[in-house]
């Protein structure tokens, strides 16, 4: 077994974390970069993360989110939000900033330009922000990996009220919905129910099939 599988099995949904032990912040640092570094549609990166360390405001963010204690017992709630919606300002400035570190253009990334500015603004805002909205999941399913690679206990979670999440931190005032949310911290073996439990997984056979 790859190291990297040893960490992703030792990885689980963590249900208790530990309100006295903090992950060190260049742990966090790492994980919010492979949010950062990977791939989205396009190369758009149309989402966000927020990083929510005031114990307040997670306290305002708990009740919103089913009362889940992991909201104020961990030492870093990480937001992941979506664009609202595909622009031709937000997808001029990602092309833009590519030429510039790019050092260039050419005519075909130019006419890829064009057509992603002849289609996503005239799309309906939901339909943008539901496309948005699957480039923060592969964002979010980086930052797990990372987690795990890092020995830090996180927990993806949908459970939680948006709409008041999104008021609580002001999203909708940057144009962004707030989409899953990820506490980070370390486990609390004693009172979760779920450390112990065997992980499982469907066996392969009937989670891949090939076609030769």
């Amino acid at each position: 077994m790859s190291v990297l599988h040893q960490k992703l099995q030792w990885r689980y949904a963590t249900k208790k974390m530990n309100p006295a032990k903090a992950v060190p912040q260049d742990k966090v640092d790492r994980i919010v970069e492979a949010a950062r570094l990977a791939p989205t549609s396009s190369g758009l990166q149309p989402f966000e993360i927020i990083v929510v360390t005031n114990p307040a405001v997670r306290e305002q963010i708990k009740p919103k989110a089913w009362g889940q204690g992991q909201i104020t017992d961990c030492s870093h709630l990480l937001v992941f939000a979506a664009w609202d919606n595909y622009t031709a300002e937000r997808i001029n400035a990602m092309f833009d900033m590519t030429n510039a570190e790019r050092g260039g253009t050419n005519e075909g990334w130019e006419n890829y330009r064009k057509l992603l500015l002849s289609t996503y603004p005239q799309r309906d805002a939901q339909v943008n922000f539901e496309h948005a909205a699957r480039q923060a999941y592969i964002g979010l399913g980086a930052a797990l990996i990372a987690a795990a690679f890092e020995e830090v206990d996180a927990t993806p979670m949908e459970g939680f009220d948006p709409k008041a999440l999104d008021d609580i931190l002001g999203l909708n005032a940057r144009g962004l919905r707030s989409v899953a949310i990820m506490p980070l911290g370390y486990r609390e073996e004693s009172g979760d129910w779920l450390v112990n439990l065997k992980k499982v997984r469907r066996p392969r056979e009937q989670f891949v099939s090939e076609v030769a």
